[in-house]
């Protein structure tokens, strides 16, 4: 049973989405469950969160919380009796509703819950983010097809980027770009799922380019990356990643397996300090850690990351865009130089990167 969210911006095709994955993944023999936003059953209810007075506000945030921890649990009971592989999707999740408050009232929210944020992000297996269309597909954007929806542009896009804050230190988090074909952002979250059940995928290149960075990122989200490679069998590979987001570090094991056709099965788990330190024994002797930071940001609808290594080696910086289709241009921010191009170009894997001169 996998736990999943299916979050994004305003009008970034989340209904469309859920739509396919119902259809998609029974197909394939799952029983999909859907969980449906809670609050947009409260706005439907009565409930008014742009609302002054802030008793009400603090009551219906806090009740909104309370109902989408309690359709989670029970659906997963439910999930639990089932005997076949079982998917709930969540449509938002907990941490969505961190996004619409201050930081102060949402400490308060939870404890008075009786958890924290750090316990609500490791409810789900994975986050998908869908970029809004104010962001990149603006002709596309409406707000029509739905009643409870009055953002305009800059807000929707303020927004969208205010959740991808809230599920920053989830370590599954994806972020799915706009693309010129909506389809193709729509397969993207079937492949983005089937790698978290662990269905083989063809292995597909995202691009990469040696990079300066010229200017100031806007709204850029800054970690700590540490990657250490273990020893493996041949035809796979095993890291270790830590990665500090304000102050706080999450430790993933992935093992990635390449099959003979070429598919690729990557599997994740999110794992505690202490397995992290016993893990950290069997580290390759031929390779050493990578240490970097990454700044991830949204431009003109696409998804970047930038890493800027600081070992082995120095003054290297990396841009890599994801989820953006083969047939695609890449929307380059005037704030990077692209000095070359290194998609597929093996040398410059990390796992390559790592090794001992």
């Amino acid at each position: 049973m996998k736990r999943i969210v299916l979050t994004g911006g305003p009008c970034a095709g989340k209904t469309t989405a859920l739509v396919k994955i119902i259809e998609h993944f029974s197909s394939l023999g799952y029983k999909v469950f859907i969980i449906p936003e809670v609050p947009t059953l409260f706005s439907q209810a009565g409930m008014d969160y742009l609302t002054k007075n802030a008793a009400f506000f603090y009551e219906g945030e806090k009740a909104t919380l309370e109902i989408q921890l309690a359709l989670e649990d029970k659906f997963t009971l439910m999930a639990e009796t089932i005997d076949k592989p079982t998917i709930i999707v969540c449509d938002r999740g907990t941490m969505d509703i961190s996004a619409y408050m201050k930081p102060e009232m949402w400490k308060e929210i939870t404890a008075g819950v009786g958890t924290t944020s750090e316990k609500l992000r490791a409810r789900y297996d994975a986050v998908l983010h869908l970029v809004s269309a104010a962001d990149g597909a603006e002709q596309f954007y409406t707000t029509a097809n739905n009643a409870e929806r009055t953002e305009g542009l800059e807000l929707a896009r303020e927004m969208d980027k205010k959740v991808i804050q809230a599920w920053s230190e989830h370590p599954h988090l994806r972020v799915i770009n706009n693309h010129e074909n909506f389809d193709t952002k729509i397969n993207r979250v079937l492949q983005d799922i089937s790698n978290v059940l662990e269905i083989p995928q063809q292995v597909v290149e995202e691009r990469k380019y040696i990079v300066r960075l010229t200017g100031v990122i806007p709204d850029a989200i800054e970690s700590d990356i540490t990657q250490t490679y273990l020893t493996s069998e041949p035809c796979s590979e095993v890291r270790l990643r830590r990665r500090t987001l304000n102050g706080v570090s999450i430790n993933v094991r992935t093992t990635k397996k390449t099959l003979p056709n070429n598919e690729q099965v990557v599997t994740e788990r999110q794992i505690d300090n202490n397995l992290y330190e016993s893990l950290m024994r069997q580290a390759d002797p031929y390779r050493q850690s990578i240490h970097k930071i990454r700044k991830t940001f949204i431009w003109r609808g696409q998804f970047f990351e930038l890493d800027t290594y600081l070992a082995p080696c120095s003054h290297l910086q990396i841009l890599e865009t994801k989820g953006i289709a083969d047939h695609e241009d890449v929307n380059f921010p005037p704030f990077i130089e692209v000095v070359e191009d290194i998609t597929g170009k093996t040398e410059y894997y990390n796992y390559n990167l790592a090794l001992k001169k």
